[in-house]
């Protein structure tokens, strides 16, 4: 049989494989996070129908006669660029802005990865893929910390979940107070802080100078009771506090009298008053402590830090996604639902934040659409189907020749 013929053999074959690649780009031309391939081919080993010569000192030397013996798939390549923005403005949609890979928990609880954020809730909170996958990352403890250092975890939004109130133990006044005023002048400046069983106690700063560089400051509460008495402070002459000393200003604490939910200490910062000549900017910082609240709704940050915001303004950190990265992405085994696990090329997955060890940022509202060009993939369709075609030609061809070859003797 000619070799021709079984060169063309694996001609199609090789373009059948291009057009099976093709068609799965097209497939998937608007599937969330989608990469495309491309298909490399190579030729197989060649027929040496005679060896090369080395020069000698009466002739030249010669080259090999060699026929080869068809192509073959040489590998399918990965093309991993970012794929176009599309937003959407749900807050569990995610995308990748760079490198990187979601981590997620798939079925019998094999670590799997994805670039496809478009994430839901299950029925226990969980942020899970379409297909049950559950989002990795590290849950923040009681006190909103998160220890990204320990082992990747579920990762749950426990909605209408309880924050226990915090008691009022901390509270701060900057700005200036004119020096600029006669002796009695009083400034009020409000702010709200909670007893120990999270009730909300409104409560005043009460300003009054008593003489040059010296003012009193009263905290009074809303229904007239002294919470702590007129306390004096002192500017130098430059209009810098100087009493109570620094660096962090504080007075004496005081603990409320007469509500006997209210059993700790506050204590008041004064860092950054002043007294210049000029207006009165007081301003009173929200103090800490809230009230009883319930989870409400969370945000994304650009380093994939869940922040849960509570009924009562409590603002606290859930949770933080867990990115990976790998030294050869092109190595990954692609896992069906737009998932890829650990290849045998593709080194280990290396765990960590965002925007940190080459992992890309985190963008919330948005997803990352398929980086397929359909321009690109239909001139690859004509190519292959073209190179079919040769083939299938130098098959029709070689039949011929083969025909007459037996018709020699009739």
């Amino acid at each position: 049989m000619l070799r021709s013929m079984f060169s063309a053999i694996s001609g199609l074959r090789a373009h059948q494989t291009k057009m099976d690649v093709t068609s799965n780009n097209i497939a998937n031309v608007n599937t969330v996070g989608f990469k495309s391939s491309q298909t490399v081919f190579q030729d197989t080993l060649s027929q040496v129908l005679r060896g090369g010569g080395q020069p000698a000192a009466d002739r030249g030397g010669t080259n090999p006669a060699q026929v080869g013996l068809g192509t073959k798939l040489a590998g399918i390549t990965t093309n991993w660029t970012q794929g176009a923005t599309q937003s959407t403005g749900r807050s569990t949609d995610f995308m990748i802005e760079g490198d990187g890979f979601f981590v997620v928990q798939g079925p019998g609880g094999e670590q799997l990865f994805t670039r496809a954020g478009s994430f839901d809730f299950d029925a226990n909170g969980n942020l899970v893929t379409p297909d049950g996958s559950i989002l990795q990352g590290w849950v923040a403890d009681a006190n909103g910390v998160v220890n990204a250092n320990g082992p990747v975890e579920s990762l749950r939004v426990p909605y209408g979940a309880m924050v226990d109130p915090t008691a009022t133990t901390a509270g701060s006044i900057t700005g200036n107070v004119p020096s600029d005023v006669v002796d009695a002048t009083s400034f009020q400046l409000g702010a709200d802080m909670y007893d120990s069983q999270g009730v909300l106690q409104k409560v005043a700063y009460n300003f009054t100078k008593t003489g040059d560089n010296n003012w009193d400051v009263s905290v009074v509460h809303s229904d007239g009771t002294v919470l702590m008495a007129p306390t004096g402070i002192v500017f130098d002459a430059e209009g810098n506090l100087t009493t109570p000393a620094g660096p962090d200003f504080e007075l004496a604490p005081f603990t409320p009298v007469g509500y006997p939910s209210w059993t700790n200490e506050v204590t008041m910062s004064l860092a950054g008053l002043t007294q210049f000549g000029g207006a009165n900017t007081l301003a009173a910082p929200k103090p800490d402590g809230y009230a009883l609240g319930s989870l409400q709704s969370f945000t994304l940050g650009n380093d994939g830090t869940i922040m849960g915001v509570y009924s009562n303004g409590l603002r606290q950190p859930l949770g933080q996604l867990a990115l990976a990265s790998f030294n050869n992405p092109s190595g990954l085994e692609k896992a069906g639902n737009s998932t890829f696990r650990v290849g045998d090329n593709s080194g280990v997955a290396m765990i960590g934040l965002a925007a940190q060890g080459g992992r890309g940022v985190l963008n919330a509202g948005a997803l990352e659409m398929s980086n397929v060009d359909l321009s690109e993939e239909f001139t690859g369709l004509i190519v292959a189907q073209r190179g079919f075609q040769a083939n299938s030609r130098v098959i029709t061809a070689s039949d011929e020749i083969l025909q007459d070859l037996v018709n020699l003797k009739r």
